[in-house]
């Protein structure tokens, strides 16, 4: 099926109080023991772009005593909640909250160790965005990791992926999660933009539904 657009940010609260209360603990952890598993050596001064509620940011700093981050989302309300988060882990000092939609220029050029994003590209309808930042903010030789969903071969599957993974969830969440996967990118769409992007990063797929991006900046 075509790729269909949706919001950039979840900016109402109702949303990300949602999406907050979801349980994305197996999937999250998944995503921050890998990343330290492959990247571990460059996970001092790290990016996380699209940060949502602030588990991945907490999870990594608990993870690794040397990381220090810099969480962004462009959703007030999102990073109201991470603020609660990181507050609550007391991780204050290690984690910093930055409000901004890319591309975000108040981020200082090549200052980052490793460029992480969960769950952030399919909601930008230039993904080219994702991949210049990347470039720009990250040291030579810096880590990149990226997850994202992928697109379903059609609207039925796309319900059936839904009613399989979050049949009991919040409306709100199950009506956000088909519109994410509607709006999601393919493997071979994602490959195709890193080329346009210069960026010789590894793409593969991951789960039914999921797809991970990950390597270094030459």
């Amino acid at each position: 099926m075509d790729r269909v657009l949706e919001p950039e940010i979840m900016d109402g609260e109702v949303e990300a109080d949602a999406y907050a209360r979801a349980d994305f603990s197996d999937s999250n952890q998944s995503y921050v023991e890998h990343l330290v598993r492959e990247f571990r050596s460059h996970l001092t001064n790290v990016v996380d772009l699209g940060c949502g509620p602030g588990e991945i940011p907490v999870r990594l700093a608990r993870a690794v005593s040397t990381a220090h981050i810099t969480a962004v989302d462009g959703s007030a309300a999102m990073l109201r909640l991470a603020s609660e988060s990181i507050r609550a882990a007391g991780m204050q000092h290690r984690i910093t909250v930055h409000q901004g939609r890319l591309p975000d220029f108040a981020l200082p050029d090549h200052s980052f160790d490793a460029v992480l994003s969960k769950d952030m590209l399919h909601h930008l309808p230039d993904p080219q965005i994702l991949w210049r930042e990347a470039r720009r903010l990250a040291r030579p030789g810096a880590a990149v990791y990226v997850m994202d969903l992928v697109r379903p071969d059609s609207p039925l599957e796309a319900r059936e992926i839904v009613a399989r993974v979050s049949g009991g969830a919040d409306p709100v969440l199950k009506e956000d999660f088909y519109n994410s996967l509607c709006a999601a990118f393919t493997v071979e769409e994602v490959r195709a933009q890193l080329r346009v992007a210069g960026l010789l990063l590894h793409v593969e797929l991951v789960s039914d539904r999921h797809m991970r991006v990950k390597g270094r900046i030459a």
